[in-house]
């Protein structure tokens, strides 16, 4: 964020509001001189949630955008996201599972694209792999998961040739201390969609019989026959 550029927008809003600093002041719960420093663009010397409590005052809203060695850091993310996806790949590989990338669908609105469609021809099981880095919101998760297995056979069908008997969900998070913490909080709700846990939910993966929902953590660092926790 360009910090004297900022200042100068939250100058021009405050005049278009026919506002002084005094009473935009009074009206957000800041000091006038808070204003005036971050009006002359010194946006360090305030706590970032006055900051968007000024602007949100003003009808505006602040995006802060994190930048690491000269680019946007998402791909920070992006990468997190690959390995841990390319790590389930390999363990569903292991497993006799018909991996595919990245399936993509558009189904009256509904649209979006699927971590990894993964076909077990013997059991003529669809699992419909879910990655997340991170499990920011549940209930979009669970939405969204919900979303893709409804309209997973029809895919598989038209895409593919596959006609599952079954199909299963499945949510992956990375193996981190991170991870485990907001599912432990989110547990309640999370079980009642994935049911099937650690070593269950990998008996299942080699021999798919019956339902099997389940949630695993997976090391993106974790090959095929290594050990890791559950």
């Amino acid at each position: 964020m360009d910090d004297v550029r900022a200042g100068r927008l939250l100058r021009a809003l405050r005049r278009r509001a026919r506002l002084t600093q005094k009473q935009l002041g009074a009206l957000v719960g800041v000091s006038q001189q808070e204003l005036s420093v971050l009006e002359r663009g010194h946006f360090d010397a305030v706590q970032i949630r006055t900051v968007r409590q000024v602007f949100r005052g003003l009808e505006a809203s602040v995006d802060l955008e994190i930048r690491w060695r000269g680019g946007a850091i998402d791909r920070l993310l992006d990468e997190r996201h690959a390995a841990v996806v390319g790590a389930t790949a390999d363990l569903l590989s292991a497993s006799r599972w018909e991996v595919v990338p990245e399936v993509t669908y558009n189904h009256f609105g509904d649209r979006g694209s699927i971590d990894l469609f993964a076909w077990h021809a013997p059991s003529a099981t669809l699992l419909i792999v879910e990655v997340k880095t991170e499990l920011a919101s549940v209930e979009a998760t669970l939405r969204k998961h919900d979303e893709k297995t409804r309209l997973a056979p029809g895919v598989a069908a038209e895409r593919f040739g596959w006609r599952p008997t079954a199909v299963a969900r499945l949510l992956v998070l990375p193996d981190q201390r991170t991870a485990r913490r907001q599912v432990e909080r989110a547990e309640r709700v999370l079980a009642r969609t994935y049911p099937m846990r650690g070593w269950a939910a990998r008996r299942w993966l080699t021999n798919p019989i019956g339902r099997g929902d389940g949630l695993l953590f997976v090391s993106s660092t974790t090959r095929p026959g290594r050990s890791q926790r559950l």
